[in-house]
């Protein structure tokens, strides 16, 4: 029981250091890295920590993750639509890259 949970505590994290490593180093890794401003960076990390709350996650729920945070930082207002629903984008599109580490 004690190594099952562990394995799985293991594979959340390997998740969420895939879901980093392509936000950084995926296919528009340079240009998120060169506009990758504080909010951007607090965004994908409370992403992150939803994401590593979850023993297994689908599709279905990290996408939801990514639209609640968004939503989060639509009423917050300091966020241009377009940033928002750019990184929402390149987030989704990261969840093949957190599967295959989970």
């Amino acid at each position: 029981m004690k190594t099952k949970t562990m394995v799985e505590a293991g594979l959340g994290v390997a998740a969420v250091a895939a879901l980093g490593a392509y936000f950084l180093y995926g296919k528009n890794g340079g240009s998120n890295r060169a506009k990758a401003s504080g909010w951007m960076l607090k965004m994908k990390g409370e992403v992150l920590e939803k994401v590593e709350e979850f023993k297994a996650i689908n599709k279905a729920e990290y996408q939801k993750i990514v639209d609640e945070v968004v939503a989060h930082y639509a009423k917050l207002g300091k966020v241009s639509e377009d940033e928002l629903k750019h990184l929402a984008q390149e987030l989704k599109d990261a969840w093949e890259h957190v599967k295959q580490a989970a």
